[in-house]
């Protein structure tokens, strides 16, 4: 089935994945002859997709949960440790820094996935969150884009 789509899609597709994102698509994009840069720009695109909708449902998934008891036990265990210093908002607002070197890292789980999670956990607002992980997307994209160029010069 992936056959059939086009590299483009293909790479998008791949930089959506939570495991994968652009860590992944990146490498795959420039091992199948797409321009670094067309790469870096479909993988970032892709990578940011999934962002807008987990911000905005992970909070009513939660509430959904908290139906359940064993949910609702969990969560209010969860959110009175992490959303406890959250009172005056510096975490809010100034939290949100530390998602750009967490994204920004171009390790296993320190995705944009992960870092909506971690926004969602501790109550970051989600402009401030949204604006985070784009930076720290971006950043990674550059990382990994230049990291893979000079390992295929060395090839060559």
């Amino acid at each position: 089935m992936m056959d059939m789509l086009p590299e483009g899609i293909k790479v998008m597709l791949i930089a959506m994945l939570p495991f994968a994102e652009l860590r992944l698509s990146i490498p795959i994009a420039l091992a199948s002859e797409i321009t670094p840069h067309q790469a870096f720009v479909l993988s970032v695109i892709g990578n940011m997709l999934p962002v807008v909708p987990l911000l905005l449902f992970l909070d009513p998934v939660s509430i959904w949960l908290r139906r359940y008891t064993i949910f609702d036990r969990f969560f209010e265990w969860l959110f009175t440790r992490t959303r406890r210093y959250n009172d005056n908002n510096r975490i809010g607002r100034y939290g949100s820094l530390a998602l750009i070197p967490f994204v920004a890292l171009p390790l296993p789980w320190t995705g944009a996935w992960t870092a909506c999670a971690i926004a969602f956990v501790f109550g970051i607002r989600h402009r401030y969150a949204f604006s985070a992980i784009f930076a720290g997307v971006i950043i990674a994209g550059i990382i990994v884009t230049l990291s893979c160029m000079g390992i295929l010069v060395m090839m060559n």
